[in-house]
């Protein structure tokens, strides 16, 4: 009967308001954007959506088999969150916090969300408390949910947690900060040789850099970057950083999608050579791809995110 209790508990789980002025959301949305625009889920593919469902009910069974158990209640709130129900998985997170206060990967997903959902101030809150609690701590590797196509998982739980305060900072226009979070990615990507982290990490840390005004010590964040580098999965910012160090031409990296493509890869490029041009003076072809940024239908991706943030800062309607 007490698994019973938990099981609605977590499974009836109330509408959010958006923190967006508190007005309550359209029917439909899981957000508002940072320009004030209604966020609706993007329609997935059938496929897509198959198999995420099929993943959500494993994790829901595993969940009504231990439904105090942090792992189930994480996967079950990162499971919901694919299909793009993330106000649903804000409150998995929320009670999963309620029962495991001192879990630190139930705040990294947790924030993760918040973001998603345009909370920067609650996410870096989360985030931080998250930094707090691995402190001192050994790191372990993170389970994807979606597996890349080796099966390997290239980030850590304490790069992840860093990962993401780091922008979270910076789409709060905070570069100075998160430049120096994204710094200890980078340090530990090189020390531990993890590829794929390194240039993630070095793309958000040179972007900030940029912004921030210090391009010397940008230029140095691009020492470690050459073409062969092994990246599983980061291969879009690895293209960056080699665009960013003159070895790859913008023409090259956008064609023949434009910046407002379909897919997550197209966006993670539209808003790098948007910013590519915006710090280097070419502030009209810099705006207009954040605009045709906001017309893909990938809200969710860090991109976006970064370009819907630009414009809300400009004051500019897109």
């Amino acid at each position: 009967m007490r698994h019973l209790t938990r099981a609605v508990l977590f499974l009836t789980i109330p509408a959010l308001l958006s923190a967006q002025e508190g007005r309550p959301l359209p029917a439909g949305a899981e957000a508002w954007s940072l320009t004030g625009q209604p966020l609706a889920p993007p329609a997935l593919a059938a496929d897509v959506r198959e198999g995420h469902e099929r993943r959500l009910a494993i994790a829901k069974l595993a969940f009504d088999r231990a439904p105090g158990n942090a792992d189930s209640i994480i996967w079950l709130g990162r499971r919901t969150a694919y299909l793009g129900r993330y106000r649903e998985a804000l409150g998995i997170f929320t009670r999963g916090i309620a029962l495991h206060p001192n879990d630190p990967r139930l705040y990294r997903h947790r924030g993760h969300r918040y973001l998603t959902v345009r909370r920067l101030d609650d996410a870096i809150a989360d985030l931080e408390r998250a930094a707090s609690l691995i402190r001192a701590k050994p790191d372990e590797v993170e389970p994807d949910g979606i597996p890349n196509a080796r099966g390997i998982p290239t980030s850590t739980l304490h790069s992840n947690i860093r990962y993401h305060l780091g922008l979270a900072h910076y789409l709060k226009g905070d570069f100075t900060r998160a430049a120096s979070v994204f710094a200890e990615d980078v340090t530990a990507a090189l020390a531990t040789k993890n590829v794929d982290m390194l240039v993630a990490s070095s793309h958000w840390r040179y972007m900030a850099l940029r912004r921030a005004g210090r391009g010397e010590e940008a230029a140095l964040v691009l020492r470690p970057i050459v073409p062969e580098l092994p990246v599983i999965e980061n291969g879009s910012y690895h293209r960056l950083l080699l665009l960013y160090k003159g070895a790859l031409s913008a023409d090259s990296l956008l064609a023949p999608k434009p910046a407002s493509g379909t897919t997550v890869e197209d966006v993670t490029i539209g808003y790098g050579v948007g910013n590519w041009h915006l710090y280097n003076g070419r502030v009209p072809q810099g705006r207009a791809l954040f605009a045709e940024l906001l017309r893909s239908p990938q809200w969710a991706a860090f991109g976006y995110l970064a370009a819907e943030a630009e414009v809300a800062r400009s004051g500019v309607k897109p």
